[in-house]
């Protein structure tokens, strides 16, 4: 009987080899697994609003917006930044950061509306979907770009649209009410924060930005007061970052104008 290496293919000997797995260091895995831990987090919302539970629905959504900052920062510290894990955390945002939002606030107050109220959440999730397929394909962008423009993103990212259409919820949270008017509140978010997801307003970016020596001390003891806050006054604390976080789309508008115009007029000198 011919062994393996006699038998023939097309009158040449046919090589049977085994291709053995590789093994993978646990580091590579580690920027995913985050990624999967936003992901189940940020779906784990939509449960918790489910079962009447809205203040654990916000927190979940809370924590997968810290662990989807975490897991692009782990794999460029560790080296292990890849395609596969640059899509996953994209659909990650989207569940976390679109769907479950939009499902909370439906749940919480705009089933009510019946079908306009379904649309509004539609609404929102389309705006998400639109918003990361753009941050997407400029990711494929060849064109050189100044390293300042690197500072801003084009419209609001998805985690912060995801926390500032949950804001009213929040507030009423810190108010210890629920106003009559909270689904109105909940109809505007959600159409405001999608329509600034998907607009071209440039916001502040913490991707490069490096603090001045100066600044560091004054800014080490604003986040100390800001954690103080939030184990004292959690909600107040939370309804106050989203009101400080709209304020400084005018002042990252004010500075991206700037910058550009500063350009221009250097381009023109040359």
């Amino acid at each position: 009987m011919p062994t393996k290496k006699a038998i023939l293919k097309n009158g040449k000997p046919l090589k049977v080899s085994r291709q053995r797995l590789k093994a993978l260091p646990f580091s590579r895995l580690l920027p995913n697994i985050t990624t999967l831990m936003a992901l189940c987090t940020g779906l784990s919302a939509v449960r918790f609003a489910m079962a009447d539970k809205y203040e654990l629905a916000f927190v979940a959504i809370l924590i997968a917006a810290i662990l989807d900052a975490m897991d692009g920062r782990i794999a460029r510290m560790l080296g292990v930044s890849s395609h596969f894990g640059a899509e996953l955390d994209s659909l990650s945002d989207f569940v976390s950061f679109g769907v479950a939002p939009a499902l909370v606030l439906y749940v919480a107050s705009l089933h009510a509306w019946q079908g306009f109220g379904w649309a509004i959440a539609l609404f929102f999730v389309i705006c998400q979907a639109l918003r990361l397929a753009r941050f997407n394909t400029s990711l494929l962008d060849k064109d050189e770009q100044p390293d300042w423009k690197g500072r801003y993103f084009m419209g609001v990212p998805a985690p912060a649209g995801a926390l500032l259409a949950l804001w009213p919820l929040a507030f009423s949270f810190a108010m210890e009410e629920t106003y009559s008017f909270m689904p109105y509140m909940y109809a505007v978010s959600l159409i405001g924060t999608g329509a600034l997801m998907v607009s071209k307003l440039p916001t502040y970016s913490t991707k490069g930005r490096h603090i001045p020596q100066h600044m560091v001390l004054p800014l080490m003891l604003g986040a100390g007061l800001f954690i103080t806050a939030l184990i004292n006054a959690f909600w107040f604390a939370l309804s106050f970052a989203g009101v400080a976080y709209i304020s400084s789309i005018y002042f990252s508008y004010r500075s991206y104008q700037r910058r550009q115009k500063s350009e221009v007029e250097v381009m023109l000198e040359e």
